[in-house]
């Protein structure tokens, strides 16, 4: 089975990491992607480029196997619609189960996104929250939710898409907005993001302010 995690990594932070890995292991996947956006369509360009975006990434992953980079999007041009990703990954991966994990925030505006329906047809959903956290049966996707959801994770092996599965992950409430103000302020986001990520990003000056001196000890560097 594979896993899609999708964000814009702008930078890529232990938020991502550990929920990432803790549901590779536990729903045993062969392989969790980690997927950054190019063009979002329904929020702000990222600060970093796609190039540092992906090499970000890359060092994050790097000591641990489970998680792959997949940056197609970066390389497709035009709005990076996770329905349009989706239906090349299922032209790739034949009947291979596919797991796409959103957030317990993305899941109540799930309705907004392009060609939302269609997503079922290519991946399951996995929605990932607090321990204990349940959709509003307010929610536009409700109805949608509720009759697709499963009863186990091993039902995910099941079939290639089509279900809906609510997990819960470690809340690690770290913001990749805070991280950038905080580098741009020349604060110390250590232990917010893994090291080489830091080094690398304070060596490149990725998100200093302009005419600002670099961040960080010289001499430090990720890579």
């Amino acid at each position: 089975m594979i896993g899609i995690f999708g964000g814009t990594f702008d930078p890529v932070h232990f938020g991502h990491l550990r929920p990432a890995l803790e549901l590779a292991e536990a729903l045993r996947l062969d392989e969790m992607r980690l997927l950054p956006a190019g063009r979002p369509p329904h929020r702000d360009p990222p600060v970093a480029p796609p190039e540092a975006r992906r090499h970000m990434v890359e060092l994050a992953i790097e000591p641990e196997p489970t998680l792959q980079l997949d940056d197609r999007e970066l390389r497709r041009p035009g709005p990076s619609w996770m329905v349009d990703t989706l239906t090349e990954l299922r032209a790739e991966v034949g009947d291979r189960p596919l797991l796409l994990v959103v957030g317990s925030d993305a899941v109540t505006s799930l309705h907004h996104w392009h060609r939302w329906r269609e997503l079922f047809r290519l991946a399951h959903l996995v929605v990932a929250g607090r321990p204990g956290w349940e959709p509003s049966p307010q929610a536009p996707a409700w109805a949608e939710l509720e009759e697709r959801r499963l009863a186990s994770a091993e039902a995910l092996a099941e079939r290639p898409a089509g279900g809906v599965l609510f997990r819960a992950v470690t809340p690690l409430e770290i913001s990749s907005t805070a991280i950038r103000r905080l580098l741009a302020e020349g604060g110390n986001p250590r232990y917010l993001l893994p090291e080489t990520v830091l080094q690398w990003i304070r060596r490149h000056r990725i998100y200093d302010r302009p005419g600002q001196p670099a961040s960080g000890t010289a001499g430090q560097e990720g890579r």
